[in-house]
Formats: structure tokens, sequence, C-alpha cells
């Protein structure tokens, strides 16, 4: 059974970065694809960010130029560099894979 577990998020102020990991463990071989989403309060999870195995990423486009995702060698590690944070960047972000969710980790963008 796989499972993720994501680590990074903090506070950080306007302009700031942080990196988030995602580390997946058990039946790693299922993983074709990662993704980033994120949950502001009150609004609906998006997806921020994904990877496949090949390397191939998308974006949404409000982090466009400002975030990179990337994964390890072994494909059972995924990050996230956010730059640039914005407030409206605040949200429990959640990594996913093979329909399996990680706990997700809190990211505050304030000054």
């Amino acid at each position: 059974q796989l499972q993720l577990v994501e680590s990074g998020g903090g506070l950080v102020q306007p302009g700031g970065s942080l990196r988030l990991s995602c580390v997946a463990s058990g039946s790693i071989f299922s993983i074709y694809s990662m993704g980033w989403y994120r949950q502001a309060p009150g609004k609906q999870r998006e997806l921020v960010a994904g990877i496949t195995r090949d390397g191939n990423t998308n974006y949404v486009e409000s982090v466009k130029g400002r975030f990179t995702i990337s994964k390890n060698n072994a494909g059972n590690t995924a990050y996230l560099q956010m730059n640039s944070l914005k407030p409206e960047d605040t949200a429990v972000y959640y990594c996913k894979s093979v329909n399996v969710w990680g706990q997700g980790t809190q990211v505050t963008v304030s000054s």
C-alpha cells in the first residue's frame, strides 16, 4: 500500500521561499505521476503542479514562473520549490499519487 508524507511547510513573509517534500513509501512501483494540491479556507482543493514518471510537468496558471515541481531519480520523492510567495498562496498543501493523499502541510504567507 502506498503512503505519502509531506514536509516543509511553515510561515514565510511575502516574497519568501519554501520547499515542500513528499516522500512515498510502500507500493512505489505503482507511481506514474505525483501532484501537489492546495486547499485554502473556504475554497476547493486545486491542483498546483504535477509531474510524471518521465518528468513532464504542468502548473496552474497562478504559480507559473514561481513554483517548480521536481522529483528524485528513484521516483519516490517529489518536491515543490515555491518562490516569490504571496499571501494568496496560503493553504494546506497536499501530495497525491495513485489516488492516495498525504496528510498535508500548512503554508502561511504573511508579514
